[in-house]
């Protein structure tokens, strides 16, 4: 089991039942350091302050909140841990809602709960099979780095999950940021909504981080000293260029449904990401391409002329010669 971030207690009712608070999540990112390049060496970021200039350890920084550029307030540790909060060890819960009633932007990071000794099996299991028979979620308040924040605890393959919340206040309304008032047509949204349905998956476990992957071949090779691997040719779209969107979508919805095997094409085609060339030298090759073509078109039509040319000359000598022959015969 991985460290415990925090440990505490669920408060439901009252029944209380001692947890310990671990990650859900892991992060796979592939993570660099920055070095001095010409020799390798790593850069550290030093904390200096701005009055005197010298570097300061960790046991000499502390907290401090600023009213004006001429006044900071410090703040302590422990005047914050001496802060009245019910929730300070505890994870409130307040509320019982339904999932689809919570909007997912409002959702942050995730946790499991875990029991906190064999005493809080049983009160652990209640909770749990309340939460699985009702359909419902539940709302909680906690405090989580010298805050206190909103949760959601629900049920994943047995375990209770805690989702930390943003408060209402914390979401910005979208209200300026939607499109000015488009016309669509009954046949576009319907050819939109088959799209969607041609894309319907039951789960999104099979997808993989392709980029992770490419980069960690990146660094194999480098290390052993291999040819990097080159990047896959695939078709480049042309930027800023005007879709017919009812085409488009037809097109998307024929893709999707070969890609499924549905349609009577081939294999789908996977295209990965590779640098866009530079449009001089496409421009260059396709002059070029076209240029040979028209001096190879413009070579053949001549051979072909001069030969058809050559063909009528003899033609009319054997007729001149045959009519000589048989005028003499005659005299």
């Amino acid at each position: 089991m991985p460290r415990p971030l925090w440990t505490g207690a669920i408060s439901f009712g009252l029944v209380t039942i001692p947890v310990k608070v671990v990650s859900a999540t892991q992060d796979h990112s592939i993570h660099f350091r920055q070095v001095h390049l010409e020799d390798l060496g790593r850069v550290r970021t030093r904390k200096v302050c701005e009055l005197d200039g010298e570097a300061l350890s960790q046991d000499e920084i502390g907290k401090g909140y600023e009213l004006s550029k001429e006044q900071t307030v410090p703040i302590t540790d422990e005047e914050l841990d001496r802060i009245p909060l019910p929730t300070a060890k505890a994870i409130e819960i307040v509320a019982f809602v339904d999932a689809d009633s919570v909007d997912p932007i409002r959702i942050s990071d995730s946790y499991y709960l875990a029991i906190d000794g064999q005493v809080a099996a049983k009160p652990y299991t209640l909770l749990r099979r309340a939460l699985e028979r009702s359909d419902k979620v539940a709302v909680a308040k906690f405090a989580w780095h010298n805050r206190e924040r909103l949760g959601l605890l629900r049920v994943r393959e047995g375990a209770i999950v805690l989702h930390s919340m943003r408060w209402p206040d914390e979401i910005r309304s979208p209200e300026s940021l939607a499109p000015r008032q488009v016309e669509l047509d009954d046949d576009e949204i319907d050819r939109a909504v088959q799209l969607t349905d041609t894309m319907a998956l039951d789960s999104i476990a099979g997808f993989r981080d392709a980029y992770r992957d490419a980069l960690e071949e990146l660094i194999v090779a480098k290390s052993e000293g291999r040819e990097l691997p080159e990047p896959a040719e695939g078709e480049e779209q042309e930027e800023g260029k005007v879709v017919d969107l009812m085409a488009a979508l037809n097109a998307s919805v024929e893709a999707a449904k070969e890609s499924r095997g549905e349609g009577g094409g081939g294999e789908a085609t996977v295209h990965e990401m590779r640098p866009r060339k530079k449009t001089a030298s496409k421009k260059a090759a396709a002059s070029g391409k076209a240029t040979t073509g028209r001096k190879a078109g413009a070579s053949g039509k001549t051979t072909g002329q001069k030969a058809g040319a050559r063909k009528t000359t003899a033609a009319k000598r054997t007729t001149g010669a045959k009519r000589t022959a048989r005028k003499r015969s005659a005299s």
